[in-house]
């Protein structure tokens, strides 16, 4: 289909760079570069939107409760090295 369509200066001179770089008709280079550009838009509208419900927590922000039997073992460790050494005289 032919139509008139008046562009940009700034647009004009890109799309013609860019279909003399590649080679191509500026036709093609416009009519790909508008595919383009309505395909992203269309995939834009039609991602779902993601939400992520939230809880509260008896964990402080930054404690994570993977790590906790890691933190138990470092406080035993801590514990065991204070304590004096068993076993000596009677």
């Amino acid at each position: 289909m032919r139509t008139t369509l008046t562009l940009d200066d700034d647009l004009s001179r890109r799309l013609r760079q860019l279909a003399r770089r590649e080679g191509r008709p500026f036709k093609d280079v416009v009519n790909e570069v508008l595919r383009r550009g309505l395909a992203t838009q269309e995939i834009a509208e039609s991602a779902s939107e993601y939400r992520v419900d939230t809880f509260r927590s008896g964990f402080r922000a930054g404690v994570d409760p993977l790590k906790l039997n890691q933190l138990v073992d470092e406080l035993e460790t801590e514990r065991t090295a204070a304590q004096p050494a068993r076993g000596g005289k009677r």
